[in-house]
């Protein structure tokens, strides 16, 4: 039975990686070559090749892995929306694109990620993704993430812890992004928890559970913030981490007699 399962975890991720090299096929020729002849349908084809992609992802870590994903939070794809998420595994990238079914969402994510990886350095350039360097955030990235947070016009999505955890628990969470995008604008912020994915976050724990992967994905409430400035940040960012622990300990809470668990 563990050699079946190691089976099914082997052949999801190679469907997964091979979804990735075709859909990065298709982007460089629907949406970057089509673009310089239509530059008019170019968001467009983008909004519909990252749909395409993330359907693909979805669709294969659910019925080839048998992993159950269930996504309840729906975010409108415009500016002024700050995502807040925990942040378990490399899965959590295209559940945070689901939740944008109208558009897509982007990341701020590490450096590496955005260049040297084939498919998925291609994909996070194509989505303007928000490379920074965590831990070491210097003047240049705090420039670029305020310009990006003024500017968006696309709901961006922060794991402000800046790493996944080996139990899934909420950490301290890093505060320059966080600091940096609150300084910009006024946000409405969506705090998001996922859980069930910590003991997947590496290829071989991957190939090993994927069928046993029970994961959900829930809201933690929806704040406004007026951007009344630094003075106000300590005070909100509390709340914001909070409200997140508080979720993710009630996901985790056992399910009552008679009801079924999730």
């Amino acid at each position: 039975m563990r050699i079946i399962r190691q089976l099914i975890g082997i052949v999801t991720i190679a469907l997964v990686a091979m979804a990735f090299v075709v859909g990065d096929i298709w982007g460089r020729i629907s949406v970057e070559l089509a673009g310089r002849w239509w530059p008019g349908r170019y968001e467009q084809r983008l909004r519909d090749h990252v749909r395409r992609m993330r359907r693909a992802t979805l669709f294969i870590l659910r019925h080839v892995g048998r992993a159950r994903i269930d996504i309840a939070p729906v975010i409108p794809c415009r500016g002024g929306i700050l995502v807040v998420m925990n942040h378990q595994s490399l899965i959590d990238i295209p559940v945070g694109c689901e939740m944008v079914p109208d558009g897509y969402p982007r990341f701020v994510t590490h450096v590496r990620y955005a260049k040297g990886i084939p498919s998925v350095s291609h994909v996070i350039r194509m989505i303007r993704a928000i490379a920074v360097h965590p831990g070491h955030t210097g003047a240049r990235d705090l420039e670029l993430l305020q310009e990006a947070g003024r500017t968006s016009e696309h709901p961006i999505i922060l794991y402000p812890e800046g790493h996944r955890t080996s139990d899934g628990e909420i950490r301290r969470w890093k505060r320059g992004a966080l600091d940096a995008f609150l300084s910009a604008r006024a946000w409405t912020i969506h705090v998001v928890v996922i859980d069930g994915l910590w003991n997947s976050a590496r290829i071989p724990a991957f190939i090993r559970t994927i069928t046993t992967v029970r994961c959900r994905v829930e809201s933690a409430g929806v704040f406004e913030y007026d951007g009344r400035g630094a003075a106000s940040h300590d005070e909100l960012v509390d709340r914001l981490h909070a409200a997140m622990c508080d979720k993710l300990s009630e996901m985790r809470r056992p399910a009552r007699s008679g009801t079924r668990a999730a």
